[in-house]
């Protein structure tokens, strides 16, 4: 685990060996969200890379709501 500091302008920098790892580029759009006492930063992904991502996986759908609530 790294640390990292803030700058007077609330900037961090991520670790370089963190940002190999995740494959982060310079100018990447990054969401950031509390997480308790915490902070999450989690890369966006442009729309056409997410296309199929979910290629087979066995999504049981019926799972999702009981019968009784569907009209």
């Amino acid at each position: 685990m790294q640390t990292v500091t803030v700058s007077p302008k609330f900037q961090v920098v991520i670790p370089k060996s963190v940002r190999e790892q995740l494959h982060i580029k310079a100018g990447q759009k990054m969401m950031a969200m509390p997480y308790g006492e915490h902070i999450q930063l989690v890369p966006v992904k442009p729309i056409k890379e997410m296309r199929g991502f979910l290629k087979g996986e066995n999504l049981d759908m019926t799972q999702i709501r009981d019968k009784s609530d569907r009209i």
